[in-house]
């Protein structure tokens, strides 16, 4: 029996609310003990380090089938593991979209021969990601699906998105909303306010975000289905959000990381690896978000993992695509900018990256609890390095954190036991 001892570590867990000096026994690829253990295993040292679950992404873009020069599901894993996390859900806009149980079965087949980060497919709503006709989500559940979402687009038929609603609750899996009203959005490529005024670029409003984000949720409370919520980024779309949980609304959410540390001023260069959908809004709406994560209103913190071409965005900022890469910062990003100044405590992040996505989606994930899959983060809070995308591991470079000098990073990330990656 494989036997694997992680010893001295700080080991947080916060679905078991424990953050203690601890090791961890793995024994044939499951948390086997936590807390003082004698073994004759093979040990590894995590002195210095803490000791997480598995960090779980669910909001990744990896572009096969269709656009594998800019991401491909092995890339993709690739760059998951060395961000430290062990399961990734990824989004079904692709080319074409992930929206059969063939195309599910596909993306889950390629996770697997890749043999690195846990690739959970996300299956479509609607037939091509159109909004017309529902697609085929019991097949696609049967297939593998965690869950179900046209991101990129909006459903613009309520009718559609109150039977989507209803159908996804039958095989117990949540809806992910992209919320936003195309009309309003318009033609916009950054936030509506003073900077889009200042660098004279057509703005986004938050009521774009916020009317929807009401519509769906009022869906959700009338057909009984689960909603999340994908990228908040304004504050009134987290009282919305605060006011439907109090209601006992069957809705949770999620937060990019470039939402809770960059506000639409960042944009004054042009710079197109700063332009995202939704994008950068201003500073009340940054502070309400990481405010909302720090209580629980938000549960979840993703990367928004969307790589593109050099070439893409090597163009008018008004005339780039939406997107930026992240899997390999988030975690550095988080430790730098919201851990070390105090915005949210070590457990409250970790929760925000384990238990809470696992949650969402019902997965056997985000603990170290006895039994589970060792699926194991190991974090130096201590490193200090400078964020260099020409030696990331995904295939873009389309990277907004460039150059940053940060503290913290994963050293090591293991799956299901098994190293598979280590600095």
């Amino acid at each position: 029996m494989a036997e694997l001892l992680i010893k001295g570590g700080r080991v947080i867990d916060p679905a078991q609310g424990m953050d203690r000096r601890a090791d961890v026994l793995v024994r044939d690829g499951r948390i086997a003990a936590v807390g003082r253990v004698a073994s004759k295993a093979k040990t590894l040292d995590a002195r210095g380090l803490i000791v997480a679950p598995g960090l779980i992404d669910i909001h990744v873009h990896f572009r096969e089938p269709g656009k594998d020069a800019e991401e491909t599901i092995a890339s993709g894993a690739a760059a998951a593991v060395a961000g430290g996390f062990t399961t990734v859900a990824v989004m079904p806009n692709t080319e074409p979209p992930v929206d059969t149980e063939a195309a599910v079965a596909f993306q889950a087949r390629r996770g697997a021969e890749a043999g690195l980060a846990r690739v959970l497919p996300i299956g479509a709503i609607s037939v091509g990601r159109k909004g017309e006709r529902l697609a085929e989500l019991g097949a696609m559940a049967q297939a593998g699906a965690v869950a179900f979402s046209d991101d990129g687009d909006p459903v613009r038929s309520p009718r559609l998105m109150r039977t989507a609603l209803a159908y996804a609750a039958m095989f117990a899996k949540p809806l992910i909303a992209h919320c936003e009203d195309k009309e309003l959005a318009g033609k916009g490529v950054m936030h509506a306010g003073l900077w889009s005024v200042k660098l004279g670029l057509a703005g986004i409003p938050a009521a774009a975000e916020e009317t929807m984000v009401a519509r769906d949720l009022i869906l959700a409370e009338a057909a009984g289905g689960r909603l999340h919520v994908a990228h908040v980024s304004t504050k009134g779309s987290v009282r919305l959000i605060r006011e439907a949980k109090g209601r006992g609304a069957p809705v949770t959410a999620e937060a990019a990381i470039h939402h809770l540390v960059l506000t639409d001023e960042a944009l004054a260069g042009y710079d197109t690896n700063l332009k995202m959908n939704p994008p950068l809004r201003g500073a009340e709406d940054r502070d309400a978000l990481r405010a909302a994560v720090a209580e629980g209103t938000i549960d979840c913190i993703v990367s928004d993992h969307a790589p593109h071409a050099a070439e893409e965005k090597a163009v008018e900022f008004a005339l780039a695509p939406f997107g930026i890469i992240g899997l390999e910062t988030t975690l550095p990003v988080l430790i730098t900018k919201l851990i070390e100044p105090g915005v949210l405590t070590w457990p409250r992040a970790i929760a925000a990256l384990t238990c809470g996505p696992a949650r969402v989606l019902g997965i056997e994930a985000g603990s170290l609890a006895v039994g589970r899959p060792a699926d194991i983060t190991l974090i130096d809070p201590e490193a200090e390095w400078t964020i260099d995308a020409a030696r990331f591991r995904t295939k873009s470079r389309n990277c907004p954190f460039h150059g940053w000098r940060v503290r913290g990073r994963a050293v090591a990330t293991l799956v299901g036991g098994a190293v598979k990656f280590r600095l």
